[in-house]
C-alpha cells in the first residue's frame, strides 16, 4: 500500500460572496487575523505529514503564488532592523514543496480535482478545501491517512451537523460502522430536505482519494452548473471499491461566509496573543450597548 504524501488545495473559484474585496484579490489570501486562510490550510497538510502540495488556481489568484516565494526585499529590511522574528515567520512560508496548475475554466470541484491527475499519479492523495478550518489535536488530514492506513481505501470526513441544516450539505447514508467513528458509506444525498435526509453526517472539506477517482472523473457528465461534481465521481467510485466516511469530532470553521469569516476571526483574535486582551474587552464593552 503506497503512502500518502501528496495534498490538492482547489482554489480557482472566483470568491463572489466576498466581492468587491476578491476582485483583485484571491479569496484565499483573505487573513484570519493576520494569517491568510490557504496558510492555514498548508500548515494542516504538513502537520500531517504530507511532503507535496499542488494548489489548483486561476485567473486573478497570483497573490496566492507571491505570498509562498520569497521576497528579498523584504527580508533584507526585516534583517537591517533586527525584526528576526518577524523574519523567521515570512521565510517559513518559502521552504515548503508547493507546485501550482491552472484550471483554465470554473468547471467546478470535480474538473480541479482532475488538472491535478499528472501531478498525483497513481498516489493516494488528499483533498483539502480552503471554505473549513479545522482544529483539533490530531489534524483532521492526519486522521483521515490514519484510516487509510486500517481500510486501504478512500476516505471522506464527515462532521454531525443539526439536523435542521443537511439541506446545506451533502449526506451519507451510511452502511454499518465498522468501528468507532468509521462508516461504510452505502450513497450520498446532496442537500436533502430534511425528512428525506439519511443520516445527519455531512461531508467537509478533506477527502483522502485512492487514484482510482481520476478514472471516475473523466467519465462524470457536467451536472449542477454546468459542473463536474467531485461527490458524483466518488459515488460512482463506491460502486467499484469501498468508500469510508470518518466522522470528525474537533473544531470546524466555515469561513465560506461572511458570517463564518467574521466570527472565526473574533474567535482566532480571542486566542492571539497580539489581541486577544484588547478584542476581549472591546466585546464586552459592546456587548453593553446590543
Amino acid at each position: 500500500m503506497k503512502k500518502v504524501r501528496k495534498a490538492v488545495i482547489p482554489a480557482a473559484g472566483l470568491g463572489t460572496r466576498f466581492l468587491p474585496a476578491t476582485k483583485a484579490l484571491a479569496k484565499e489570501m483573505l487573513p484570519i487575523v493576520d494569517t491568510p486562510t490557504i496558510q492555514y490550510i498548508i500548515e494542516e497538510a504538513l502537520a500531517s505529514g504530507i511532503e507535496d502540495i499542488v494548489i489548483v488556481d486561476g485567473k486573478s489568484k497570483r497573490s496566492i503564488e507571491d505570498h509562498f516565494d520569497s521576497n528579498p526585499e523584504l527580508e533584507n529590511n526585516l534583517k537591517e532592523k533586527g525584526k528576526l522574528e518577524l523574519l523567521k515567520m515570512v521565510e517559513e512560508t518559502t521552504s515548503i514543496n508547493l507546485y501550482f496548475i491552472r484550471q483554465s475554466h470554473p468547471r467546478g470541484l470535480g474538473d480541479a480535482v482532475l488538472t491535478a491527475k499528472g501531478f498525483i499519479g497513481d498516489e493516494p492523495f488528499v483533498v483539502m478545501l480552503g471554505d473549513d478550518l479545522m482544529t483539533d489535536e490530531v489534524p483532521l488530514t492526519k486522521q483521515l491517512m490514519d484510516r487509510y492506513e486500517e481500510t486501504g481505501d478512500s476516505t471522506l470526513a464527515v462532521m454531525r451537523v443539526p439536523h435542521d441544516q443537511v439541506s446545506e450539505y451533502g449526506v451519507i447514508a451510511p452502511d454499518g460502522e465498522v468501528s468507532e467513528g468509521l462508516f461504510k458509506v452505502d450513497t450520498f444525498v446532496e442537500k436533502p430536505k430534511p425528512d428525506d435526509a439519511p443520516s445527519d453526517l455531512a461531508i467537509i472539506g478533506r477527502y483522502l482519494l485512492t487514484p482510482e477517482i481520476f478514472e471516475e472523473l473523466e467519465k462524470t457528465e457536467p451536472g449542477k452548473g454546468n459542473e463536474i461534481q467531485l461527490t458524483d465521481a466518488i459515488d460512482s467510485l463506491n460502486k467499484r471499491q469501498h468508500v469510508y466516511a470518518h466522522e470528525f469530532k474537533g473544531k470546524r470553521y466555515d469561513i465560506g461566509s461572511k458570517i463564518g469569516f467574521l466570527t472565526t476571526n473574533i474567535e482566532f483574535g480571542l486566542q492571539h496573543p497580539q489581541t486577544k486582551d484588547a478584542l476581549k474587552a472591546y466585546i464586552q464593552d459592546l456587548a453593553k450597548t446590543l
